[in-house]
Parts: structure tokens; C-alpha cells; sequence
């Protein structure tokens, strides 16, 4: 979503209203007493698939409640450029969100406490909400997503079908060399099985490159932060895993339906497009993405999801990778009319019948709070994100991109992965970008 942020600011807005000439929210004054009368919601939303979900929503609740609630999504890739522009603004978002503690200290001046909200109330584990210098509860998780590399059941029927087929079953994939073994070989019959190759396009548009500069990059940060007992963000890394970084995106950009030299322009939507025309057996994205692969026309039946191996001693008990990067915050400079208009529909959003139900199937979400531990999901990767994680064989992969010092150490490394896909760069300069430009940012970001 799944799943943290930044560039320049291009916004997808929508009102989520009905009736034109909606009002924005969110003024800066505030108004005497804590009434909600009056009061109007303003989200920002950072998740453009869930966009006509939440536009559905707030028009709902307007419809019972007569409280405007306006919904602006960012474009992907811009979430923190837009929020700082609307952040500027008069009437700027009364609901937005972090990405975890090293968005949280970014923003800390402008999150309310939410101690006395719904959401953090209904927390299953209150622990897992973050809190400002001060000690209160500032930052709630609304969901907890889950990625790996999505695969076309159909067409890896079809290839296990061939008679020299490297593998005959999904169940034997457990490993980097075996899924390396797997595309390879789909790349050479993809003629036979009529597609344009094993993997969608990498695109490093961006609406696509997060994929590799943020969660790809967990991988790699994930085994060192382990071997290494790091649970806080580090100010300096070792770069460990690259070699294994290296190898498995070469698998992504090599066995591909589309050439290196294209991959700049390549968009999420063209993966997409690939990957549900069925012209790419594989798909590294998450439980977000059911959305989108919904309307163009796939059947649940036909989605498995595997752990991105990268080659790691051990990783055949490796599972997916799940966490979150998403916390609710109220914009602590918003009317009292407005922050309280904002705590009902949040209470709204996760105790209503219609809240609920477009969290869980609209939007894909699983979610950590107790109202909706009953909730049931027809997307099929949730149900086999909470299936890989009830199996006590595999251990999933946990999402540690929070600590990633700053957007700008992502956007170098999205760069020098690009140069490098594109043969305009080394793989050297990858490294460098990655344990020397993780220095600096540090440094930046933590200036007194």
C-alpha cells in the first residue's frame, strides 16, 4: 500500500461530495469550547488506489451526519510534498498521516493528542501507537499491510504443465535460486506460454519506484538490522546484503517484459496492465493491489503471493513481508470544532457497518483494532497474508523501511538503481548511494 511518500507536489483531488462548491477544512483559528458544530473534516488521504473508496465514504457520512468531509489524495510518490504544501494552506488537512517515528519527527508539532480518540482506543495493542517527545499519544496505525511477489496461478499451472519444466508445483519455490531458476525459464518459453516475460515492469516512474528504493530495500535492511539486534534507527548501515539486493533485482530487470532502457517512464498502472493482461507470470506488490487487479478483470482464485527471497542462508523459512507505515494523525493547529468533527468520523469509520465494510473489502485493509477483529475480506492476498502469518513454520519479514533517515535517501538510491538498470550507472554506485548516502541523511536529519 500499500504502503512512504514524497516529491513534487502533484495531488489527485477530489472532493468526496456530491453537491458541488464544497467548502475545504481545516481552518487554523480555533473556536472557543470543543463543540463539533460547525465542524468539517478535511483527510489527506495517502493511498491513490483507495481513492474512490474514501470519496464513497466521506460522501456517506455527510449524507448521515451533515458534516462536509472533503478528501484530497495525493499522487503517488508525493504524499510528503503535498502535505507540506496543504499544511501551508489556511484551510489545510485536519486528518493526515506519518509513516512511522521518522515521519512522526518531522511532524510532531502538528499531531493532537490521541489519547481520547476511537481508533486508539480500540487499538488490539495500544503499544504499537507512536508518541511525541512528551509522551503522548500522537500517531495511531489504521492498517497493517503485507507484500511479496504476487503470482498468476493460471500461468504457473501452465508452465509447471511443460514437460521440461524446472518445477512441477508453487510448494517448491522456497528459495532465491529456485525462484531465480523458475523465472529464467519462463523467460526462455515465453513464447510457449504467451507472455512477455516473467516479471512485470520495474518502472522507477513515480507512481512505480517505491517498489524497489522502499520495499525492495527492506529486504536487504531487514537481515542486517537482525543480525545486527538494530530495533532504532541507525545512524549509520553496513550494506551486508547488497550483493543479494543485486541479484534479485538483476531477476527483476533481466526477466521482464520490458527492456532496461525503458524502465524510467514505466509506470505501477503499465505493471499492472501486464500483469492482469496476462503477459507476466510475477508482480512484486502487496495486499493493496487486489483493488486495482479487481477491476481489470482478475478472479481471486487465480492470485498466490510469495516471500521475495534474496538468497539469504535460512530464507526457505522465510515469510511474507508485513507491517505498517500508516498512522492516523489530527492536526493539532485545526479549529476544536474541526478536530472534533475529525474524531467522530474517525469513530465512525471503524464501529459503523459502512465504515467497516469498505476498510476490510473497499480498501483491502487489516486492521488493528478491536471493533473489527470479526471483519471479514474477499481479498484474496489478505487471506493469504493472515494465513502466512498464523503458519509457525515461516517467519515474516518485518517492515523496518520506517527507519529509513529521509525521502531523499530514497530518491538516491531509486536513481542510482535506475542509472544502473539502464547501464548508466554501477553497481557501486548503488552501494554508495545506499551505506554512504544513509550517513549523510542521518547527519541532515538529526542536525540540532
Amino acid at each position: 500500500m500499500n504502503r512512504n511518500v514524497k516529491k513534487a507536489a502533484s495531488v489527485i483531488a477530489v472532493a468526496a461530495m456530491s453537491m458541488a462548491g464544497l467548502a475545504a477544512c481545516g481552518s487554523k483559528s480555533n473556536d472557543a469550547g470543543g463543540s463539533s458544530k460547525g465542524g468539517k473534516v478535511y483527510y489527506l488521504n495517502f493511498k491513490p488506489e483507495a481513492a474512490d473508496a474514501w470519496n464513497t465514504l466521506a460522501s456517506k457520512y455527510q449524507s448521515e451526519t451533515g458534516t462536509e468531509v472533503k478528501v484530497v489524495t495525493a499522487a503517488s510518490g508525493t504524499y510528503e510534498s503535498t502535505l507540506k504544501s496543504e499544511m501551508d494552506k489556511d484551510e489545510a488537512p485536519t486528518l493526515f498521516q506519518v509513516n512511522g517515528p521518522v515521519g512522526l519527527a518531522t511532524w510532531e508539532s502538528y499531531c493532537a493528542d490521541m489519547s481520547d480518540t476511537e481508533p486508539y482506543a480500540q487499538l488490539n495493542d495500544q503499544s504499537v501507537a507512536l508518541k511525541n517527545s512528551d509522551g503522548t499519544v500522537v500517531a495511531v496505525p489504521y492498517v497493517n499491510e503485507t507484500y511479496g511477489i504476487i503470482y498468476n496461478k493460471d500461468l504457473l499451472n501452465k508452465y509447471f504443465a511443460l514437460s521440461d519444466a524446472k518445477v512441477k508445483s508453487v510448494d517448491e519455490i522456497k528459495s532465491f535460486d529456485t525462484l531465480k531458476e523458475v523465472a529464467d525459464d519462463i523467460q526462455a518459453h515465453k513464447t510457449d506460454l504467451g507472455v512477455d516475460g516473467a516479471f512485470t515492469s520495474a518502472g522507477f516512474d513515480s507512481s512505480s519506484d517505491w517498489r524497489f528504493k522502499t520495499h525492495l530495500a527492506n529486504m536487504p535492511l531487514y537481515y542486517e538490522f537482525k543480525d545486527d539486534n538494530v530495533t532504532n534507527e541507525p545512524a549509520t548501515i553496513k550494506g551486508t546484503y547488497l550483493n543479494n539486493y543485486k541479484n534479485i533485482f538483476d531477476l527483476y530487470i533481466t526477466d521482464s517484459t520490458t527492456d532496461p532502457s525503458l524502465l524510467s517512464s514505466k509506470t505501477e498502472t503499465d505493471a499492472e496492465t501486464e500483469f492482469s493482461g496476462n503477459k507476466a507470470v510475477f508482480f512484486q506488490n502487496g495486499t493493496w493491489a487486489w483493488t486495482n487487479l479487481q477491476k481489470a478483470g482478475m478472479s481471486a482464485d487465480s492470485l498466490g503471493m510469495l516471500p521475495i527471497y534474496i538468497g539469504v542462508q535460512g530464507e526457505e523459512k522465510q515469510g511474507l513481508t508485513t507491517g505498517s507505515e500508516n498512522y492516523w494523525c489530527i492536526n493539532n493547529n485545526a479549529s476544536d470544532a474541526d478536530k472534533k468533527a475529525t474524531k467522530e468520523f474517525l469513530k465512525w469509520l471503524i464501529t459503523s457497518d459502512e465504515g467497516k465494510s469498505a476498510l476490510t473489502n473497499d480498501m483491502g485493509f487489516v486492521t488493528p483494532f478491536k471493533s473489527m477483529n470479526d471483519e471479514e475480506t474477499d481479498n484474496p492476498l489478505v487471506k493469504i497474508a493472515k494465513a502466512d502469518t498464523a503458519n509457525t513454520e515461516t517467519t515474516s519479514v518485518n517492515w523496518v523501511f520506517s527507519m529509513m533517515p529521509s525521502e531523499n535517501w530514497k530518491n538516491g538510491v531509486g536513481s542510482a538503481l535506475l542509472n544502473y538498470a539502464q547501464g548508466t550507472g554501477s553497481w557501486d554506485d548503488v552501494q554508495k548511494a545506499f551505506v554512504d548516502g544513509w550517513a549523510t541523511e542521518y547527519n541532515l536529519t538529526h542536525e540540532s
